[in-house]
């Protein structure tokens, strides 16, 4: 045996042909610590030990427990000198690690942030203490049968008539109960419950549950549509493949109110017949929940997972952990989505493939599209990129390139037609007298659809009451302390926000730069157009719907749900209102300041206005009501 001391602590080692080592990922942003160390794999670790294990061990001069992942082990190492201290979890395998190296080498990051991805949500934290534990909850069992307890009832042996009724509700139930529900239900105290345990008569036990984030939907089962006869090929045509197990990328080219996710739900259903699963993506959360419900009408929740940054942390866990033991075989979610550890996939489908949020902004900074790809190729499996409006990247290598192949749906599923649009410049407004951000067009619209009792979205892509502050003697604006960037007006909590930091100050009263009082408040935001709205509409109902009033749990869920079941006269937000949502009774749509995000500082300027305009057009006329036109003010 060796022995060498290091920092006064003394680590084993074993002499040559006799030892074990790892090679570790630690879990360190620093760009200095991404590489392996070695550390000596302890004799009664050496038979568990594998590739992908997660595990504790000490690093740095005050030995500080730090988690990382096994990548590789070795019989032999120059530097090993410290032991592994535990396993924690063995979640990740081979084929997981070399995925995590190639993201790496790609995406120019650090090895453990791809790994990162592929972990359970709530055990990223690098203080282990932090790491999200398991629910568990107090339930109550009967101890003894029913039989004997109503005998002991009856022979007045049970003298309280507060633990006789505790016992017979338990009878009645015939299952387990919550602690909790009892106490609430029968108003017991839970020294109460401690007596007629004491006696024999209950059980408490503690026990392990799962957080379900759909315990509150109550969503009605339905059967599939028939399809037309684009949407009969393009399923034949993708559900071959799942069949055979082949990979093809697809371009779902349809327009909106085509049918695109029927077609989906139904190779979903072609792909659990052939025993494998599959993975949705959506681009907005706030999409998430109705494709969520879509989903669970069709198959029911038990398979179903759904994840995204909206749900507590605990949910996600639990959620995650479902999809690992196999009993979830559809996973919905938002980007990182496609990370979830599912087994034996037959199917991968981007909804809304163009969406730029499919781009993570922060490290790594990869591509789920990409992912997707590779993903798909190493399964054999088909992937799907569904959009009325594709990315012209994807366009343009299905059109020339010959590399995505195109199903097209070309008409709407209730043969309804596509919305007219048309165009108002602002600019006529305003010599005829309107300052308004409403045009006397778009005005008479949304009186004649309140009055027809019909619903109105209006769009307009910035949030806030006024979207910057200007000095008007200098010219100065009041811009974020980090961003450099205007900051923007929330009348309702009366402060200037940065929306890309978070950076947050009181409005000014004075110029920074010339001290001078001549302050405006200029631009507009959807907070105003909420107040607009309100006064020239009194009577209408209105819901505003953007990130501001979106930071609660379930809100998204909860504005969709009351504009759509409340029958809501006018819904105003954000690129929120955009996308895939279904409300037949919208038969009109109004883009505010529609031209604004041809001026953003993007080179894709113009192909994301075009996308918006098309798909904010899209949410009307989708029902069997006669559409009326979309309005779009510039």
């Amino acid at each position: 045996m060796i022995f060498i001391k290091n920092n006064d602590n003394i680590y084993k080692g074993h002499e040559k042909g006799e030892e074990m080592f790892a090679e570790i990922i630690l879990n360190k942003t620093s760009k200095e610590l991404n590489k392996v160390f070695d550390y000596i794999i302890p004799k009664n670790l050496e038979n568990t030990l594998k590739l992908g294990d997660r595990v504790l061990v000490p690093f740095g001069a005050n030995n500080k427990l730090t988690d990382g992942v096994v990548t590789n082990i070795k019989n032999t190492s120059q530097f090993a000198n410290k032991d592994i201290v535990e396993i924690k979890n063995s979640y990740l395998s081979k084929e997981d690690i070399e995925f995590a190296k190639l993201m790496a080498r790609r995406y120019f990051c650090n090895e453990f942030e791809c790994i990162k991805l592929m972990l359970p949500p709530g055990t990223l934290s690098k203080e282990i203490d932090n790491w999200v534990k398991e629910k568990t909850e107090k339930f109550v069992y009967l101890s003894k049968n029913e039989v004997e307890i109503n005998e002991d009832i009856i022979n007045k042996k049970i003298k309280s008539p507060k633990h006789r009724e505790v016992l017979k509700y338990l009878i009645n139930k015939k299952d387990k109960i919550l602690v909790q529900d009892l106490e609430k239900e029968l108003e017991v105290s839970k020294n109460i419950l401690k007596t007629i345990e004491k006696h024999g008569y209950i059980e408490i036990k503690e026990e392990i549950v799962k957080r379900n984030p759909f315990k509150n939907k109550n969503v009605k089962r339905d059967t599939e549509y028939v399809l037309n006869d684009e949407q009969q090929y393009a399923f034949f045509r993708v559900s071959e493949l799942i069949k055979k197990e082949e990979f093809q990328e697809f371009l779902l080219y349809g327009v909106t109110g085509s049918g695109k996710t029927e077609v989906y739900l139904q190779l979903i259903r072609v792909a659990l017949e052939q025993n494998k699963t599959a993975i949705m993506l959506v681009p907005e959360i706030s999409l998430t929940s109705q494709t969520v419900n879509r989903v669970i009408a069709r198959f029911g929740e038990d398979i179903v997972a759904v994840l995204h940054s909206r749900l507590s942390v605990g949910e996600r866990y639990d959620e995650w952990q479902k999809i690992y033991n196999g009993e979830a075989k559809i996973v919905i979610g938002a980007r990182s989505a496609i990370f979830a550890p599912v087994k034996n996939l037959g199917l991968i489908i981007i909804d809304e493939e163009h969406d730029p949020s499919y781009k993570s902004e922060m490290s790594p900074k990869f591509d789920a599209r990409d992912i997707a790809k590779f993903i798909c190729k190493n399964n054999k499996c088909p992937l799907i990129l569904g959009s009325a409006t594709p990315d012209l990247k994807t366009f343009y290598e299905a059109k020339e390139k010959d590399k995505i192949e195109i199903l097209e749906l070309t008409k709407r599923t209730n043969s309804s037609k596509l919305p007219d649009v048309e165009i108002i410049d602002l600019r006529d407004e305003l010599v005829n007298g309107n300052t308004s951000m409403i045009s006397v067009k778009l005005y008479k619209e949304i009186e004649e659809n309140i009055k027809n009792k019909r619903q109105t979205i209006l769009f307009l892509n910035r949030r806030g009451f006024s979207t910057y502050v200007l000095c008007a003697d200098c010219g100065a604006t009041v811009k974020c302390k980090n961003c450099n960037i205007n900051l923007t007006y929330h009348q309702k909590e009366n402060v200037l926000k940065c929306h890309y930091c978070g950076y947050k100050r009181t409005p000014i009263t004075e110029c920074d730069e010339c001290k001078s009082k001549n302050i405006k408040y200029m631009g507009s935001g959807t907070q105003k157009l909420d107040a607009e709205i309100n006064r020239l509409f009194p009577e209408a109902s209105t819901i505003r719907m953007d990130v501001d009033t979106t930071s609660r749990k379930n809100s998204h869920e909860e504005i969709l749900e009351k504009f759509k079941n409340e029958n809501i006269d006018i819904l105003i937000g954000t690129q929120m209102v955009v996308k895939g949502h279904h409300f037949p009774n919208v038969t009109l749509v109004g883009v505010i300041l529609a031209d604004n995000s041809l001026n953003i500082e993007d080179f894709r300027a113009q192909e994301r206005t075009f996308q918006i305009l098309t798909q904010v057009a899209g949410r009307a006329g989708r029902g069997e009501l006669p559409r009326e036109s979309s309005n779009t003010n510039i």
